[in-house]
């Protein structure tokens, strides 16, 4: 009989990519991990908001979040920019953050084609 942790339990119901609607914002690539013995299961989320000041406060914010039933551990595997015109269905992924360091944007950008199929989503290493 094959069980599923409660830790991954909780995974698989983390949405793999949640930005604000609009505008030019920062973001962070976050992997989130399970804290239970024998499972090493893990997931990849973006989360981009244009309220933070800096990458960090994303970050702080979404682990505390997640971490807080003991079952999951997050780390920032970096971070970057977002620029999302909702009007035109364009989203542009590039830059880096200075405590995080650069996303792999590649990575970014195919979680977010998961949440916006219909937009078209490009990015690039350029630009802070």
């Amino acid at each position: 009989m094959c069980t599923q942790t409660k830790a991954a339990s909780l995974m698989a119901n983390i949405p793999e990519a949640e930005i604000d609607p609009t505008g030019v914002f920062k973001y962070v690539l976050i992997r989130v991990h399970s804290k239970e013995d024998g499972d090493d299961s893990s997931v990849d989320i973006v989360r981009g908001y244009a309220w933070a000041e800096y990458h960090a406060d994303i970050y702080d914010k979404v682990a505390e979040e997640l971490e807080k039933g003991g079952h999951l551990d997050c780390e920032c595997i970096g971070g970057g920019r977002i620029k999302h015109d909702c009007q035109s269905k364009k989203i542009h992924v590039y830059g880096y953050s200075m405590g995080f360091g650069k996303a792999n944007h590649a990575v970014s950008t195919e979680k977010l084609k998961v949440r916006y199929p219909k937009y078209e989503i490009t990015w690039a290493d350029e630009g802070y």
